[in-house]
C-alpha cells in the first residue's frame, strides 16, 4: 500500500499495514546525487593535437568529491618522439624535462588504479573528447581494457549555461577567471586540472536550479540530448525499482518496444539521457506516451515474460534477433530412399534429429555438411521402391556425390548404407562426419583455396550446433516437470518450475527461508502445461534454452527431475562432448589440421554428476 504523505527521498517511511516494518528510499530510486559522485578531472599535455600520431607527454589528475579535494596524481611521461618547438614553447615541457621521466607503458597502469573509471567514478575534462582520445589510444596501445567511465566535458556544459555576454569565449582560461579559480591554467596538466575543478564546482551550482541533482542529469545536459527527450522523463517517476519487464507504448497504445531490467526505474529513465545513443531507439522515445511496467521475481521470469510479449505485440523497436523465431529441425524422410528434411515439426519421440536451428539458412548448411559426408541424395521427389522406366539422373550421380537410386537398382544396398550412416550422424555421433569435413578442409587449403575451406568449416559448425542443441534441449522439452534453483545474491535463491521447456513458475525464496513452503505455493499456482505432440509446441526454443541455461548457471542447483524423463547425462558420444570447433579462418584457416588438437566444452545443459 502507498504511504499517504510524498515520498522524500532518505525519510523512512512507514507502510500502512500494521506491524509492517520501516523502509529505507533506496538512491538507485533516484541515481547517484552529485554531492556522492567521485569526479576525476583529468588533463593532459602532448606532442600534438591528433592521438593518432602524438604522444602523452604530462598527465595532471585530480580526485574530488562533495566539494572535497581526496588526491592528486601528476607525472611527466617520456614520449618515443621528440616534441616539437611549437609544444615546447605552449607548454614550457622540453625534450631534456622528459628525457629521465617514465614511459607511458611505465605510468599509464598507476594513472589508472588511482582514476577508478572502473569503480564508477566519473572522468571530467575541458574539451573531454582531446584527452579520452590519448587516454584510450593508451590503453588500446598497452593492451588495456578500457572501462568506459562516465565523461563530463567542462566545455560542454559551459556552452550550455555560460552566456556569450559573460564571456567571449568557453576556453578554460576565460572560464577560470570568470569564476574566480583559485589555480590559473598555465597549460601544465595539474594546474590546468586544477582550473578546471573550480570550474566544474562553479557549473554544478548554475545547474542545480536546473534539476540537475544527480549523475544521470549531470550526463544529460552535457550531451545534445533533444529537449522534447528530456521533458518525457517523467514516464519513469512512478515505475518500480525492482527487476522486471517494461513497455514503451505509443500515442495509440500500441507496444513499441519491450525490454527487462533489474531496476526498471533506472533503466527506463536511462533512456532519455545521453547514454542512449542508437539512432532508432531515440527515434521510439520520442514516438512513446506511456511506459508500462510489470515487475519480477528475478531474472529468469523478466527475461522469459521479455520473450512473450515480443512474440504476442511484435513491437517494431525491437530488433529481430530478440523475437522468438519458429523452431527448424533436420530429419530424414520416412520413404524407400530417404533424405534429409528441414522441418518445424519432429514427433517427441524423435531421437534422429538436429536443431533447433536459429535460420532455415544454418540448416541447409547443416544439410549440405551431412549430404557430403555420407552422400544423401539432394534432390526432393519421393522415389519409388525400383526405379521408374523413365527416370534418369541427375548431375549428383555424374560428381559421384550419390549412388542415385533412382535409376540403378543396384545401388540401392549402397544407398542404404549412407542412410545408416546419416542415422547415426543424426543420432549425435559426428566422428565421422567431423573426420570427413576434416579432410576436405585440409586438402582445400593445400590447394590454397581458402574461401572453400571457409564454406566447408561453416557447414560443420551448423551441423554441430543442432546436434549440441538437440542433446542440451531434449531433456526440458519432454520433461513433465524440473524444479531447479539457482543463487540470487544475498542469501536469496530463485526457484523455477519447469514443464515441457515452459516456465510454468518462479518464486524467489529469501536468506534462510525453507523451501517447501514456497515450492508448494508456486507449484499450486504454477501453469498447467500439456503434453506436447510436437518438440518445441508449448514454449519458444529461447525460452526453453534460458531454462538450460539457468540450470547451467553457476551455484545452481536441481531439486526434482522424474528419473522416467530423459536424462540430463548425454551419451558419450553425444555432440556435447569435447569435440572439435573448427570455428576460426584466417588466410590459411589457422592450421585447420591442428583444430584436432583444440577441444572444448560449451555445455547448455548440467552434467550427468549433478542429476538427483
Amino acid at each position: 500500500m502507498l504511504p499517504a504523505h510524498p515520498a522524500v527521498p532518505g525519510r523512512r517511511i512507514v507502510l500502512d499495514s500494521g506491524g509492517s516494518e520501516a523502509v529505507q528510499l533506496s538512491f538507485d530510486d533516484l541515481g547517484t546525487p552529485l554531492s556522492e559522485v567521485t569526479f576525476v578531472v583529468v588533463d593532459l599535455e602532448t606532442t600534438g593535437a591528433r592521438s593518432s600520431g602524438s604522444a602523452i607527454t604530462e598527465i595532471g589528475a585530480v580526485k574530488v568529491r562533495g566539494g572535497q579535494e581526496l588526491g592528486h596524481f601528476q607525472t611527466l611521461v617520456r614520449p618515443d618522439e621528440p616534441i616539437p618547438p611549437n609544444i615546447v614553447s605552449l607548454t614550457g615541457i622540453t625534450n631534456a624535462m622528459v628525457a629521465s621521466a617514465p614511459s607511458i607503458e611505465a605510468c599509464f597502469a598507476a594513472f589508472m588504479e588511482f582514476a577508478g573509471f572502473d569503480r564508477g567514478h566519473v572522468l571530467v575534462a575541458h574539451n573531454a573528447g582531446f584527452d579520452v582520445s590519448f587516454l584510450k589510444a593508451a590503453a588500446s596501445q598497452l593492451d588495456y581494457r578500457w572501462p568506459r567511465p562516465m565523461v563530463v566535458d567542462t566545455l560542454w556544459l559551459a556552452r550550455r549555461v555560460v552566456t556569450k555576454t559573460e564571456a567571449r569565449n568557453h576556453k578554460l582560461a576565460t572560464l577560470a577567471a570568470l569564476f574566480g579559480a583559485r589555480t590559473s591554467p598555465t597549460h601544465r596538466a595539474l594546474d590546468d586540472a586544477r582550473a578546471t575543478v573550480d570550474v566544474l564546482h562553479s557549473l554544478l551550482e548554475r545547474v542545480g536550479p536546473l534539476g540537475i541533482t544527480h549523475a544521470e542529469d549531470l550526463a544529460s545536459i552535457t550531451a545534445p540530448v533533444p529537449q522534447r527527450r528530456r521533458r518525457k522523463t517523467h514516464l519513469a517517476d512512478d515505475l518500480p525499482t525492482t527487476p522486471g519487464v517494461y513497455r514503451f507504448e505509443g500515442p495509440g497504445g500500441e507496444v513499441l518496444y519491450v525490454g527487462t531490467a533489474t531496476n526498471i526505474r533506472r533503466r527506463v529513465r536511462s533512456y532519455f539521457t545521453s547514454a542512449e545513443t542508437r539512432k532508432r531507439i531515440g527515434e521510439m522515445v520520442d514516438l512513446a506516451t506511456r511506459v508500462r511496467a510489470e515487475p519480477c521475481s528475478g531474472v529468469l521470469e523478466s527475461r522469459v515474460r521479455e520473450l512473450r510479449l515480443i512474440a504476442a505485440h511484435d513491437p517494431p523497436y525491437n530488433v529481430r534477433s530478440k523475437r522468438p523465431a519458429a523452431a527448424r529441425f533436420v530429419v530424414l524422410t520416412s520413404e524407400a530412399y530417404p533424405r534429409a528434411l528441414i522441418t518445424a515439426k519432429v514427433p517427441v519421440d524423435a531421437t534422429e534429429v538436429w536443431g533447433p536451428f536459429p535460420s532455415t539458412a544454418m540448416a541447409r548448411k547443416a544439410v549440405e555438411a551431412l549430404q557430403r559426408a555420407t552422400s544423401l541424395r539432394s534432390c526432393t521427389p519421393r522415389l519409388p521402391t525400383a526405379p521408374a522406366a523413365n527416370a534418369h539422373a541427375c548431375l549428383a550421380k555424374e560428381l559421384g556425390t550419390c549412388a542415385a537410386p533412382c535409376v540403378d537398382p543396384a545401388a540401392a544396398a549402397s544407398y542404404l548404407e549412407s542412410v545408416e550412416l546419416a542415422r547415426t550422424c543424426l543420432a549425435g555421433d559426428l566422428r565421422g562426419l567431423r573426420a570427413a569435413s576434416l579432410a576436405r578442409i585440409e586438402a582445400l587449403v593445400a590447394a590454397e583455396r581458402f574461401e572453400e575451406a571457409a564454406v566447408e568449416r561453416d557447414r560443420y559448425a551448423a551441423a554441430r550446433y543442432g546436434a549440441r542443441r538437440f542433446d542440451s534441449l531434449r531433456p526440458f522439452l519432454l520433461c513433465p516437470e524440473l524444479v531447479a534453483a539457482r543463487p540470487a545474491g544475498g542469501g536469496r535463491w530463485e526457484l523455477m518450475i519447469a514443464r515441457y521447456g515452459r516456465l510454468a513458475g518462479t518464486v524467489m525464496l529469501p536468506r534462510g527461508a525453507a523451501v517447501a513452503p514456497y515450492l508448494s505455493a508456486t507449484r499450486a499456482m504454477a501453469d498447467d502445461v500439456a503434453p506436447p505432440t510436437y518438440l518445441a509446441e508449448r514454449a519458444s526454443i529461447e525460452e526453453t534454452a534460458l531454462l538450460a541455461d539457468f540450470c547451467a548457471s553457476d551455484g545452481a542447483r536441481l531439486g526434482e527431475f522424474p528419473l522416467t524423463a530423459v536424462p540430463l547425462a548425454y551419451p558419450l558420444t553425444s555432440a556435447l562432448r569435447p569435440d572439435v570447433a573448427l570455428s576460426s579462418l584466417p588466410g590459411d584457416v589457422d592450421g585447420a589440421a591442428r583444430a584436432l588438437d583444440e577441444e572444448e566444452w560449451e555445455l547448455s545443459a548440467p552434467s550427468a554428476k549433478e542429476q538427483p
